[in-house]
């Protein structure tokens, strides 16, 4: 702890050890969830479909990195496209966000292109794990300095593994890759009927798999022991080398 910055990092750590307080953390969030608690919020008139908590890590993230491009795979209602775009308007700097998702519906993309943020934003349509996205992705990353990477979109081992593949390459030194719904892994599996993911196949278990064989990034623990309530435990990937 210091003048300049009140966290304690060591009451962090123990935090994220106390077993108990992590119990009844992971029955808030599991109660919260049989409500669509993470639908209740908007960024700049946006729905942002996030928890409160994650939101303030990325802002942290963002802040502290100061990325020139952040790429997000998912875009959904684009209130998290907007909350990245702010964020590097906040910044004053260039920077820029790209969004890639199948499907962007006809009303969301009238929405996310008539906001004062879209001046920032640039939009794909289509898988992320195709070869022919991922190259007009990669071309957006040329010649940038600081790239961010956000996975949001299909949550099943398979085609989370093979975006942390394709996109991984071009998060730059010190920037972060974060996955999320890696809770996933931790939830009760009658959660999901009508998903293709669960428990044993998730952006967790798609995460530590990819970590065994690349030693580029590091999870970055002490954001999910500060934060405790989050979608992403294990997920905030930081990159350790060039």
């Amino acid at each position: 702890m210091s003048q300049h910055d009140p966290k304690d990092s060591d009451l962090i750590r123990k935090m994220g050890e106390d077993a108990d307080m992590a119990s009844h953390t992971r029955n808030w969030f599991n109660a919260s969830c049989k409500y669509n608690y993470s639908y209740n919020f908007k960024w700049m008139g946006r729905p942002v479909i996030q928890f409160p908590q994650d939101i303030a890590a990325t802002q942290e993230i963002i802040w502290d990195t100061r990325p020139d491009l952040i790429i997000e795979t998912g875009i959904a209602h684009g209130g998290s496209l907007i909350f990245s775009a702010s964020m590097l308007e906040l910044l004053g700097n260039d920077g820029q966000v790209l969004g890639v998702d199948i499907e962007i519906r006809p009303h969301n993309r009238t929405a996310i292109e008539e906001h004062p943020m879209f001046k920032r934003i640039s939009m794909i349509e289509g898988s992320s794990i195709d070869d022919g996205i991922a190259d007009q992705v990669r071309k957006h990353a040329e010649g940038k300095e600081r790239v961010m990477v956000i996975l949001d979109s299909n949550h099943t081992h398979e085609h989370v593994l093979r975006e942390l593949e394709l996109y991984s390459s071009l998060v730059t030194k010190g920037c972060y890759l974060i996955v999320f719904d890696t809770v996933v892994e931790d939830m009760p599996a009658d959660f999901f009927p009508d998903r293709p993911w669960g428990p044993g196949d998730n952006p967790k278990t798609a995460a530590h798999q990819f970590l065994k064989s690349n030693s580029r990034f590091e999870i970055d623990r002490e954001i999910h022991d500060k934060l405790q309530i989050t979608v992403a435990p294990d997920g905030y990937l930081k990159c350790i080398a060039d």
